[in-house]
Order: C-alpha cells, then structure tokens, then sequence
C-alpha cells in the first residue's frame, strides 16, 4: 500500500492507514493564558501543564499511538512477580524481531543505559559514537567516561542531500582508537536514528564498516535501537541495495551486526518500558545481578506485565512498513513544506520529528541566550502547540561552569505514530509562518533556576526583555482573536 497519494490536482500527501476508533479532547486556551502557562513553567517546554498544551509534539517517547491489537493484548496480562508467561511472549518477540536470544528487561531506555554504563564503562574511558543523546551522556559521564563523537563534517549541515547523516567516519573512528587505544574503548556506539541532529539514519553499508573496525580492534559494537524501525523504513527507501528486502530482514541485519542491543519501547513498539538484549552469553552474565538490584525481577524489569504484553506486540508491529511509515512520511510532507515557504529546517527529512534551525530563525539572538529554547518558547505562544529545544539548553557546561555551545540549535516537533491529522500539521505550519514572518520579535531567554544534571528537563528560565508581551499583542492584532 503506497503511504503517499498523489491526488487529481496533482499534490502529493501522506495517507493515514488506519481509522480512528477512540479520541481524546485538545484544548486550545487563549493566548493571554499560554502566556501566564510560559511564566508558571519557567519557559521551559517540559515544564508546561498539558491542559494549556493544544498539540503536545514535545516527543514521540511513550506518546505514540497504540494499536487495537496491543490493547487488546494487555488483557492477558499475567501478573506474576516471577516466572511471567507475559514475559515468556515479549522474550519469544525479542528473539523473532531482534534476533537476540539473551533479554533484560528494564522499566526505559536510559535504565538500559545506567546498566551498560555501569558493567562496561570505568574511568578514563573513551566511547566513540555516531551522535551523543542527552541521557547517554549523562551515564557515561556519571561512570567517568567520555563521548567521541565522529560523525561526518557535512552531518552538522542543515540543508543536505545526504541521506544518512548518522553515518560514522571511518577514519575518525580508527584515528580514535589508535589515539586512545583499545583498551580505553569498552564499546562503540551507534545511535538508531540520530534524535540531536534532527533523526537522521544511518546506513547498513556504513553499520557493516563499523562493524569491520570493531572486530579489527576486538571491540564491542553496542547499538541503542530506539528508533531502529524508522532506520530500517529510510534504509529501504534510500538504500539501493535493501529496497527489495523486507523490513524483517532489514532489522535482522541491523542487530545481527551488532553485539549488544537496547532500546527504549517508548519510542520503538508504541508502548512503555525498555529492554538490553544480545547473544553473547558472558554479556548478559555481567548486566544480569543489577536489574533486580535497580529495575525489578528479571521478568518484568520495572514495567507492569501489561506493558510488557503491549511490547511484545508492537515489536511483531515494528515489522510491519504500514504502521511505521507513517510517522516518517508525515514528517517529511511537514518538512518539504516548510522548506517550499523558505523556513529553514533540516534536511532531508529525517524521523522522530520536524527540526527547525533556531540558528537561521532566530539568527539576531546569541548563542547563549539560547535560540532554540526561546524559538520553543515563542511558538507555544503563538500556537499552543509545544515542542523541544534540542540546542545549548539541552548541552551541559564544563568543569569551570562555562557553557558548551551545541552543535546545532534546533525546535523539535516530534510526530508521534497515528497520533496528528493532516490539518493539524497545516495548523502548525501555518503557524510557523507567522512566527517566520515576525521572527525579529523573539528575544533571548536567561536560566533563574538550573540544575546540575539534564537541565533540560527540570530547569527554569526567564526572557531577557519583554518580548513575549509585546508578541502577543502584535499576534491579536494581526489574527483579531486571543486564541
């Protein structure tokens, strides 16, 4: 079934394929009141209430949409403490969609990075990587590792024809092991898509090269599958070689290439929990004593057995190139049509969401007063509708307390799995271009409360002017309405 219809006019727009059955009620709350919700929150996105919030694309992590099989599952759940028939099936899924036959079991994705980093990483250690996530550097450096990222130098490149930017440098990567030495490298990393530098891919052609250094050097290759579906979706559509397999053996592919795979089913099966898994005995040996010491017993790991029934089912789920698609076809009409109104946004279309370039947005504020955040800040504004900074906001500072300006500086807005219509996106771009068209209006934001670790999350900041007042005025204005 095509995901895209091309319609008698001749436009071209992606097609849900699937019907809705149960709704939830939006709120659209007047502008006065997003306001108000902006200062409550500290200008902080993930502070915000969703009462205030019309379209929540603050992430696609436990957001997307369940299916009426995976509900229907939950009703079987078997709540035993130990021994669980329920995680008899997730294991049993494990192994037919991931390939892996050794499964721990953890309630999220970065309770499976607090495992890996615990077994594997000591101090003075090197991991190199495709791109760094927030959480994942937090565990490494909380075990006293480090991060090497080795990403291509056109990656950083907002407007690109590379189809895989997630791609790792081959030849950083050895000159990193060669400078370090492979007995500072626990495990290389590569990161199912890329979430910091807009979602973007990697190839398997490039996944087998990595795979080719690793056993050069006898290290460990540790994959985070995250969003290891919508890889495998792109990987078909832009990977000659792999446009005719299935996404089955596209995903078998992927993990057999790697040691060690975890994951976060928030993102990858439309459910809750997380999982490491591999088929290398001694591994699971050495992780297995610290699930029942910070997760749960080794049969539901932190999770309730109805989310581990879920899982199993979105993982059969995750093979089906219906059900993926989606999200990444929507994004790309998203994407493609803010690039046609001259909004810069990253390409090509990646997963997980649309990326706006606060750089280029907000290019009259500086670095430190943090584009990306203010840019979040002024479209929850205007729209109600709530996204996530993904620049210096969600970097760290070093040791003396300055700040490590990010890479880039860029407003998530993440499009969860059958979650928004088609005229939902047009509400956002339309919105987008307003913002676009008055862009000169955004000021800067400054941290009043910040935290010591994933700031992002729980810190609060201010506007370094009386910008958002005199934004809203000028939104009435030109609207005539509040909302």
């Amino acid at each position: 079934m095509k995901e895209q219809i091309k319609f008698y006019g001749g436009e071209e727009i992606p097609l849900e394929l699937h019907k809705v059955r149960i709704v939830q009620k939006l709120h659209l709350v007047p502008i006065e009141r997003r306001l108000s919700a902006l200062y409550e929150g500290g200008f902080n996105t993930f502070q915000l209430g969703t009462r205030d919030v019309f379209l929540d694309m603050l992430t696609d992590s436990g957001t997307n949409a369940m299916s009426d099989q995976q509900l229907a599952s939950m009703m079987q759940a078997d709540d035993a403490y130990s021994g669980s028939q329920s995680f008899t099936r997730l294991h049993t899924a494990v192994e037919e969609v991931l390939g892996k036959k050794y499964f721990l079991p953890v309630h999220q994705g970065r309770a499976a990075e607090h495992i890996i980093s615990k077994t594997f990483i000591k101090k003075g250690d090197v991991i190199p990587m495709n791109y760094h996530f927030t959480t994942a550097l937090a565990h490494i450096a909380e075990c006293g590792g480090t991060i090497a990222e080795l990403l291509h130098d056109d990656a950083l490149q907002i407007k690109s024809d590379n189809p895989f930017k997630g791609n790792i440098d081959i030849d950083k990567l050895v000159a990193c092991i060669e400078k370090n030495g492979k007995e500072k490298i626990p495990f290389i990393r590569m990161e199912a898509s890329t979430n910091l530098i807009g979602g973007q891919p990697f190839s398997i052609a490039n996944l087998m090269d990595v795979r080719r250094v690793a056993d050069k050097y006898g290290i460990m290759l540790v994959l985070d599958a995250s969003l290891i579906g919508e890889n495998a979706y792109l990987i078909k559509q832009r990977e000659k070689e792999w446009q005719e397999n299935t996404m089955s053996d596209i995903l078998k592919m992927m993990t057999n290439l790697t040691d060690l795979v975890y994951f976060s089913a928030r993102k990858l099966s439309s459910s809750r929990g997380g999982g490491i898994c591999t088929n290398r005995k001694e591994l699971y040996g050495k992780m297995e004593a610290l699930v029942p010491l910070f997760e749960g017993f080794l049969t539901y790991g932190g999770m309730s057995v109805r989310e581990i029934e879920a899982m199993a089912v979105g993982l059969y789920e995750t093979l089906d190139e219906t059900i993926i698609s989606q999200s990444p076809e929507f994004i790309k009409y998203f994407v493609n049509q803010l690039d046609a109104l001259g909004i810069p946004v990253v390409t090509p279309a990646g997963v997980l969401g649309c990326h706006i370039d606060a750089k280029q947005f907000c290019a009259h504020i500086p670095q430190p007063e943090y584009p990306a955040g203010a840019l979040a800040a002024a479209f929850f504004l205007i729209s109600g509708v709530r996204g996530m900074e993904r620049g210096t906001i969600s970097s760290v500072r070093d040791e003396e307390g300055k700040e490590i300006l990010a890479d880039v500086e860029l407003l998530r807005l993440a499009i969860p799995r059958r979650v928004f219509t088609l005229s939902q996106i047009r509400y956002v771009i339309d919105r987008l271009q307003w913002l676009y068209d008055n862009r000169e209006m955004i000021g800067g934001l400054k941290f009043t409360y910040e935290p010591p670790v994933l700031r992002f999350f729980m810190g609060k900041l201010a506007p370094v002017s009386d910008w958002p007042e005199k934004m809203m005025a000028k939104f009435r204005r030109d609207f005539g309405s509040s909302l």
